[in-house]
């Protein structure tokens, strides 16, 4: 395997979960906003990859959208601090992302969409969140800080790259590295090939049938989510599901890494890559055993899956 180039902690952005969470709460809800419009002018792709965003060199975005004979592309710009929607024909409209109730950002948002010509319905609850309130009824203030907001995209920024190297090495079925804005996680997933027993749904504000057609092959996802819930800090995952026996009391690497038994996910904290000697080498360890374990204990064929990365010939 090709040696490549190796980031350093230095490189790696602080994340604090005490001062962030507003923040991270704020963009959660408007990324929403966003990923509604693609969801709803998107064709479906299975295991719904037609929905999530990508990271970018100064944020996120949807990537191109269908607009009839047309195209629109929505970016989170999180460096200068600006929702820019572009459409094919050259225009842009922008708003500025400030700290403001999701239903302003989410009525802006649309102001703008008609004046592109361009004007979109979509399902205003939001998606995998308890207690859900409608965007446009959503009129309870929202802290925005840039400083925390960049400091994410960073994160990401180094995290997307890694998961691409990870995900290099496989050749079979095998997702984009892609963010999802109803878990509000960047994530990677691999496929055995074979179909897996039905999903038992029960995710909130997310139909079961979306569940079920998400997860109707076995898998091993992994990925990163800023914290939440019973995880107070960021960390990364990684699931198989179905879960083979023996999963849970599987070693894995690093040392830091451990099973949450409530989650049924392998975690480990965004600090322990972080503050690594090689930020790369501890994610990927982490990674591939977790991925090792699901495959081994499932019995994947992973010789017809897997591939040593080479270099690319001049």
């Amino acid at each position: 395997m090709p040696t490549l180039n190796r980031s350093t902690s230095a490189q790696w952005p602080e994340l604090s979960f005490a001062r962030g969470r507003e923040t991270w709460s704020t963009l959660h809800l408007w990324t929403q906003v966003v990923g509604k419009i693609r969801l709803t002018q998107t064709p479906w792709v299975n295991h719904s990859w037609h929905v999530p965003l990508y990271v970018t060199a100064r944020g996120l975005t949807t990537s191109p959208i269908p607009y009839g004979g047309r195209a629109l592309e929505i970016d989170f710009d999180l460096l200068a601090h600006r929702l820019v929607l572009r459409s094919d024909d050259g225009a842009e409209r922008a708003v500025q992302l400030v700290a403001q109730p999701v239903a302003t950002f989410y009525g802006a948002v649309m102001e703008q969409l008609a004046a592109l010509a361009m004007p979109v319905r979509i399902h205003t609850t939001p998606n995998e969140i308890a207690d859900a309130v409608p965007f446009e009824r959503d009129l309870a203030a929202r802290r925005y800080e840039p400083e925390q907001a960049t400091a994410l995209w960073r994160a990401l920024l180094q995290i997307d790259r890694v998961l691409k190297e990870f995900r290099a090495r496989f050749i079979g079925k095998c997702s984009p590295v892609h963010f999802f804005w109803g878990s509000f996680d960047l994530a990677v997933t691999r496929f055995s090939g074979r179909e897996a027993p039905p999903h038992p749904g029960g995710v909130p504000h997310f139909p079961d049938w979306v569940a079920r057609e998400a997860y109707s092959h076995e898998v091993s996802s992994a990925g990163f989510w800023p914290g939440g819930g019973a995880i107070e800090h960021p960390a990364f995952y990684s699931y198989a599901y179905p879960a083979p026996l023996g999963f849970a009391v599987a070693r894995v690497a690093p040392p830091a890494a451990s099973y949450a038994a409530a989650l049924g996910e392998f975690i480990l904290p965004y600090d322990a890559v972080s503050a690594a000697a090689s930020p790369d080498e501890a994610l990927l360890a982490f990674l591939q055993s977790t991925y090792e374990a699901a495959a081994d204990l499932g019995a994947w064929p992973r010789a017809a899956l897997e591939r040593e990365l080479v270099p690319p010939k001049a």
